[in-house]
């Protein structure tokens, strides 16, 4: 049960949460694929590619990957499920050009900035992501988040990904807040919900894309359900 009477500072994912990735991502797909003359349907390529992504964000957040290795294998093994004939010495011009071009959309999901509007007269925003730096903090501005937020954490900046306890620690100390006045909103059970109550914070998980329901925390499907709650 949340006791939003202790909280004072409120922790956000980027990915999945506010920022809606499966939508910007498609744009930025469809973007590169006309410029770069690459020839297949986009409709294909995003059903494959989505699951696809995921695992291999699920590696490298493990450590089990390097991040050149995530950003040239989920391109590689989507072009190879589709069956598309692609150029390997092509993967790194497509890998930097999505890249480039990915924080460009600023698509949030519904309800995002009247959350961040009402909640912050209220608490202490941040953000916590295991996103690239960089690129996290294009998306941020070019979105209109940069106002919301106090501060930003990167994994590739912290050097730890969610779920490790450092990450966490990391930032309610940077933060000047304490674990149990803190409340992580994230889209991923395993990287923010019990990473987050694994170092005695509380939680909501946003469930974007479907995750098995569960009883560790309270589970929202939009954002307008926060507001309720805090």
């Amino acid at each position: 049960m949340l006791d939003k009477n202790r909280i004072t500072d409120v922790f956000f994912d980027l990915d999945h949460t506010l920022w809606d990735f499966e939508k910007n991502s498609a744009l930025t797909f469809e973007k590169i694929f006309m410029e770069l003359n690459i020839d297949l349907q986009l409709e294909d390529f995003l059903r494959v590619y989505d699951g696809i992504n995921h695992h291999y964000w699920k590696l490298y957040r493990e450590n089990k990957i390097s991040q050149k290795e995530l950003r040239h294998q989920r391109l590689i093994q989507s072009f190879q499920a589709i069956d598309y004939a692609f150029d390997p010495q092509n993967i790194d011009s497509i890998s930097d050009q999505y890249l480039l071009h990915l924080s460009t959309f600023s698509n949030l999901f519904e309800g995002a900035i009247s959350l961040l509007q009402e909640l912050q007269n209220q608490y202490n925003l941040h953000v916590l992501t295991n996103g690239f730096e960089l690129v996290q903090h294009h998306k941020i501005k070019n979105s209109g988040l940069s106002s919301y937020f106090r501060n930003i954490f990167t994994a590739e900046k912290v050097g730890y990904k969610k779920p490790h306890p450092f990450i966490f620690e990391y930032a309610m100390e940077q933060s000047n807040s304490e674990a149990h006045k803190s409340l992580m909103i994230g889209d991923s059970l395993e990287a923010d919900i019990l990473g987050a109550l694994g170092v005695g914070m509380q939680a909501i998980h946003f469930n974007s894309h479907n995750e098995p329901l569960h009883d560790f925390c309270p589970v929202v499907k939009n954002l307008k359900e926060i507001r309720a709650m805090l």
